[in-house]
């Protein structure tokens, strides 16, 4: 180790001198590969292979010499100090509530600490009283909560943890009296299901491996039924693939099953993958212990269903984008569903319909405009739409409290206003104070930011959103630092709201900007699919188009400019930078696709593939080409400075993904900045831990500041 860390710091001291940056050796083994007719040239296919040890080596330098350079700028810790501080002016934070036969049970992050712990409450105004603490059940090991699932009889509670970030499941159920662990232990899932309505078992997502580096890890994965008591090995493959042969369900995708207390006449299957249109099945619960289930079709990607299903007795409502750009409510019957022919309940409107909740008489729609929400309530038996007047403008978030009530617990933020939560009761509309969370009080500094919504003409004329946010008082003269943020994938929209860490930089001067690019579905549906497999190259023109707005205005320019994109933003920010390296100063490819090509061939690159594309298709080969960052890094252009990042325990985007981009821009690269790579040994894709977070992001914060000439992150002096 300390020979490691020598040689990291000499290579650093060596580049702060002057001379070229000191990487470690990353030879160029060519693999050409024709596809389609076309020859491919990937010369660091060698890096895929993470059980070498030359390979294993070679991410431990890039690590060491990251944290070597980084620990020496100014600014990172301070970062670190500031973060801190902010959380301990923040209530205890409560999320993941969940109600069971009266019983209240969630997780709860108090003022300063690194995670959640799982409380219960015998009533909604009851004391919150522990029944978990992932810091020290395994001594020495800081778990993750991934999820908690009470029984119906609130008796028993399913936790699902997690180690390192790596959102690869244990199962273990907590008896909620004596809180005490049943012997009951499910290693290596994929997470955990609904309780049977006797609560004598559960069902949970098995996978072939946890090894986030085996591209069949999670090839056909199956839902399985776990009785309490007995062994592993006697668990029900109850709805898969393999147990269901004729449904034809595809490897990649997620089979999974669930049961609706809103509807108990029936148990419920589907399959899971990024694809948007809903392929569910359904069939009697009188069916439930056959050993071959008669599985209904209740929705087909035909139907064009999706952003969720609710229930009222024989109505099935499901939001829909057929015949209905920015999406509508429709309606069938569940006996007999024929969404060819479903009642249009809330027709299309000039918002996206973005989501429905359901209470025990109403069901919520939630509409955005592209920045703010609205929301509706509708009573299934008059069909009366009325709208719910929200303290507000922002982006709300709508949660069912519980079975037998009509309450709602409705969250709001905005780019300036902090998480406040509410309690609102659809059948009165009055909203009283949140029984769980209180209101944040953060600095007057961090509450007083401009906000400017502008619309920024692209490259084909398609006018793209553009959210601005920055310190009062700044000269709009191209002096200031610029930091850009864009996602463009999946229909994600890039909702507003108050985002401390990105504020500590806006309050040191910082213009902050967030563009919504296509891919995202600030428009609807066609605003998504502009940024879509072929059409994909809008979404880095897209956020190119933003960054140009930026300069050309005065809020910053070229050399003081930063841009980020995080895991499927991965595409948009290598994109931007290897087709415009002269509009940045430096870039954080953050956990990110910068190998779009080779994707689909990690442990979760299959289940990607309706969003992406795959190589087994000569069309869709060629927009990987166009996505991939990696493949187009040309030898001897001047690049800006780049971080990329890397989770070691990711299931999502394997530490590859950015490696393979970081390697080929060290070999090609002329300009003599920084091109580093940090790898987070502690972490995935995402972490709750925050002091994991809160090291990983300060660096890129810091690296970001640093290398477009921000006076408080600069090499610190000896």
């Amino acid at each position: 180790m300390k020979k490691r860390i020598i040689l990291a710091l000499l290579a650093f001291n060596s580049a702060f001198a002057g001379a070229q940056w000191k990487y470690p050796a990353t030879p160029k083994i060519a693999v050409d590969e024709n596809l389609w007719g076309t020859n491919y040239q990937d010369n660091y296919r060698w890096l895929e292979n993470m059980s070498d040890p030359k390979v294993i080596a070679w991410f431990r330098q890039q690590a060491d010499l990251t944290n070597s350079v980084m620990s020496q700028i100014s600014g990172r810790d301070e970062l670190i100090q500031e973060w801190r501080k902010l959380a301990l002016l923040q209530p205890a934070v409560v999320f993941a509530i969940a109600e069971a036969n009266g019983k209240y049970f969630f997780q709860k992050r108090m003022p300063g600490e690194k995670v959640s712990k799982v409380y219960y409450r015998d009533r909604i105004d009851g004391p919150d009283q522990l029944l978990f603490d992932p810091l020290t059940f395994i001594p020495g090991e800081t778990l993750t909560v991934e999820s908690i699932t009470p029984s119906n009889d609130g008796s028993k509670l399913l936790i699902s943890y997690s180690e390192g970030g790596a959102e690869v499941s244990t199962l273990r159920v907590l008896d909620v009296k004596s809180k005490k662990f049943l012997n009951d232990i499910i290693k290596d899932t994929a997470g955990a299901g609904d309780w049977t309505f006797d609560d004598s078992a559960f069902f949970y997502t098995w996978i072939k491996s946890a090894d986030n580096t085996d591209p069949t890890a999670r090839l056909s994965p199956k839902t399985k039924l776990h009785k309490l008591g007995t062994p592993l090995n006697a668990d029900v493959d109850f709805f898969s693939n393999a147990s269901y042969p004729n449904l034809k369900i595809d490897p990649k995708v997620y089979a999974f099953s669930f049961l609706s207390k809103d509807e108990k006449k029936y148990v419920f299957a589907g399959e899971s993958s990024v694809q948007r249109e809903l392929v569910s099945y359904y069939a009697p619960i009188d069916q439930f212990n056959s050993k071959s289930i008669p599985w209904k079709k209740l929705t087909t990607a035909n139907d064009q269903i999706v952003r969720g299903l609710e229930m009222f007795g024989d109505r099935v409502y499901g939001i829909t984008y057929k015949n209905a750009k920015n999406y509508q409510l429709v309606a069938t019957d569940l006996r007999n569903p024929d969404w060819a022919h479903a009642e249009v309940i809330a027709p299309n409107r000039e918002m996206t319909l973005e989501s429905l909740s359901r209470s025990k008489d109403y069901l919520i729609l939630t509409y955005s405009d592209g920045l703010h929400n609205f929301l509706y309530k509708l009573d299934p038996k008059t069909k009366n739409l009325t709208p719910v007047k929200l303290p507000y403008e922002g982006t709300a978030v709508v949660q069912r409290l519980a079975l037998d009530s009509n309450e709602f617990i409705i969250g709001m933020t905005s780019w300036n206003k902090p998480f406040t939560e509410m309690l609102y009761n659809a059948e009165t509309g009055e909203f009283t104070k949140s029984p769980f969370n209180e209101p944040a009080n953060y600095p007057d500094e961090y509450k007083n930011l401009v906000v400017e919504e502008v619309n920024v003409k692209g490259h084909d004329g398609a006018m793209i959103p553009l959210s601005i946010i920055y310190k009062k008082g700044i000269k709009k003269d191209g002096s200031n630092v610029g930091f850009i943020e864009g996602y463009g994938a999946y229909g994600i929209s890039m909702t507003p709201g108050f985002a401390t860490r990105l504020y500590s930089l806006a309050v040191k001067g910082v213009v902050i900007a967030v563009a919504h690019v296509r891919g995202g579905s600030e428009k609807g549906e066609e605003w998504y699919k502009a940024g879509y497999k072929t059409t994909k190259p809008n979404t880095w023109k897209d956020f190119i188009s933003c960054a140009e707005y930026l300069i050309s205005n005065g809020y910053t320019k070229a050399d003081r400019l930063g841009g980020t994109g995080t895991s499927a933003g991965g595409i948009l920010i290598s994109r931007s930078i290897t087709e415009r390296p002269d509009l940045f100063a430096a870039a954080v490819c953050n956990v990110g696709l910068g190998n779009a090509m080779r994707a689909e061939f990690s442990s979760n690159g299959p289940v990607n593939t309706p969003e992406f594309g795959t190589v087994k298709d000569s069309i869709e080969t060629k927009a990987l080409y166009e996505m991939d960052g990696m493949m187009h890094v040309k030898d001897g252009v001047k690049y800006p400075a780049v971080i990329g990042v890397g989770g070691w325990n990711d299931p999502r985007v394997v530490p590859w993904q950015p490696g393979k981009f970081i390697a080929a821009l060290q070999n090609a690269s002329i300009s003599g900045k920084p091109v580093l790579l940090k790898i987070n040994y502690d972490n995935g894709h995402f972490t709750e831990d925050k002091e994991v977070t809160y090291a990983n992001f300060a660096d890129q914060y810091a690296f970001l500041m640093w290398q477009c000439g921000h006076p408080d992150f600069q090499k610190k002096k000896n």
